[in-house]
């Protein structure tokens, strides 16, 4: 889908039917006779229009033929049945003398703010076009992670309640997203870096100024995305010690069950056996009242064993704890 926009007399953004030399081509998942189209009337070469959609594009930039190329990654949140899910794709910022060019697989919400009138934009500067693109992509990925730190905090209560596969899996995309983030958002400084570099903003004092809003708002997305990575691996690392130890102690309570239960086994098993019981002949085993005695020397047993379990269990708790115990027992 291709869109022209052109600022009018009061430098309002309109949208327009026909390309116009100083418009803004809004391109969103063209197809190849609209990327040749496009190529055609603005003088841009077709590989720079085609550079963005390609999923795995790095964020990069490029100069040919007096045309300027910048591909930023751009945060996406996309609706998944875990939740939603945070990834990121490329955007290229294209401009000449003619005109400037964005393209991109989706809709941006950034771009979204300037056709709707919340950001004011002018077609005929593509450099203060492309800064403000950045700012507002920057304060966007701001925006996405204050949504996964609220995400993680409600996933992490809702573990405090239960332990269940599917909050664990969600940390997991979480922690995901915050690498992709990471990834994108160091790439993008050194575009914005190269970005500088190049005369039309390094020698403005008003472009400089807007870069620098540029430059600080991307740090600060980078530093809050390496806090919340560190610690959602942190509590992942947590998560799992806890999961851990609940199978352990899962385990040992089931392995003192199996202990208990094997020795009446094991005693029923010996006097089931072919072989001579005393008093046996002639009298009815049970009215010897061997049957009882086998039944309460089983029960007898597993008891002992028992209260020798529960005590070696006490043994091997931390002293710390006792000492707390009899304090109270004090008091």
């Amino acid at each position: 889908m291709v869109k022209f926009f052109l600022n009018d007399g009061e430098g309002k953004l309109q949208r327009s039917e026909l390309f116009e030399k100083g418009c803004w081509v809004d391109m969103v998942n063209p197809t190849d006779e609209e990327c040749g189209e496009i190529a055609a009337l603005a003088g841009v070469p077709e590989d720079m229009i085609k550079a963005a959609l390609d999923e795995e594009e790095r964020a990069r930039s490029e100069f040919d033929e007096g045309c300027s190329m910048f591909i930023l990654d751009c945060p996406v949140i996309e609706e998944g049945s875990n939740g939603d899910s945070y990834t990121t794709l490329p955007l290229a910022v294209i401009y000449n003398g003619c005109c400037i060019i964005t393209v991109s697989l989706k809709g941006n919400t950034v771009l979204k703010d300037f056709i709707t009138g919340r950001e004011s934009v002018r077609t005929a500067s593509p450099v203060l076009f492309t800064l403000t693109f950045m700012l507002g992509n920057a304060t966007r990925f701001l925006y996405c992670l204050k949504q996964i730190d609220r995400k993680n905090h409600r996933i992490q209560a809702e573990l405090g309640r239960t332990m269940r596969n599917a909050e664990i899996v969600q940390l997991l995309d979480l922690q995901n997203s915050l690498v992709y983030f990471s990834t994108s958002l160091s790439a993008n400084d050194r575009v914005h870096e190269k970005f500088f570099k190049t005369e039309a903003v390094a020698d403005s004092e008003d472009y400089s100024d807007l870069y620098d809003d540029v430059s600080i708002e991307n740090k600060q997305a980078i530093e809050t995305c390496n806090i919340y990575k560190n610690i959602l691996s942190v509590t992942m690392d947590a998560y799992g010690s806890v999961i851990s130890n609940n199978s352990n102690d899962t385990m040992r309570k089931l392995t003192i069950i199996t202990i208990l239960l094997a020795v009446p086994t094991m005693i029923a098993g010996f006097w089931g056996m072919n072989m001579p019981v005393p008093f046996q002949s002639g009298i009815s085993f049970f009215q010897t009242g061997w049957f009882w005695l086998v039944v309460f020397g089983a029960v007898a047993l597993t008891a002992a064993i028992a209260v020798f379990i529960v005590k070696s269990s006490a043994l091997n708790r931390p002293k710390k704890a006792k000492n707390r115990k009899r304090k109270e027992r004090k008091k």
